[in-house]
């Protein structure tokens, strides 16, 4: 069992920044692949960006690309997602979720095993 915590979230102007921490339990953290996700009111949640047991790769969907971050430190068991240039389009609660399996996927949240409470993230015009 792997529970996550995700800490960070909050109300930031257009054009700011935030940075997610979610920390993790257990000793195995890095042979977990991790992602973060995003879900709006009344929209599906979506894949935000995602990254290897070793940090080694990072994915990233095309809407914040090049404005977000994904890293980890697995002595720490926790993994961060630094958002920049922040949109209001960007408001939505954050998820992150921890992969156990293999898949060829790394957007589907269906091939995710554990997930946070999330953290509410407000971007204001």
């Amino acid at each position: 069992q792997v529970q996550l915590v995700e800490s960070g979230g909050g109300l930031v102007q257009a054009g700011g920044s935030l940075r997610l921490s979610c920390a993790a339990s257990g000793r195995t953290f890095s042979m977990y692949a991790m992602g973060w996700f995003r879900q709006a009111p009344g929209k599906e949640r979506e894949f935000v960006a995602a990254i290897s047991g070793n940090g080694g790769r990072t994915y990233y969907a095309d809407s914040v690309k090049g404005r977000f971050t994904i890293s980890r430190d697995n002595a720490k068991n926790t993994v961060y997602l630094q958002m920049n240039s922040l949109k209001p389009e960007d408001t939505a609660a954050y998820y992150c979720a921890a992969r156990v399996r293999w898949s060829i996927s790394w957007s589907r949240p269906s091939e995710y095993d554990y997930w946070g409470q999330g953290t509410q993230v407000t971007v204001s015009s």
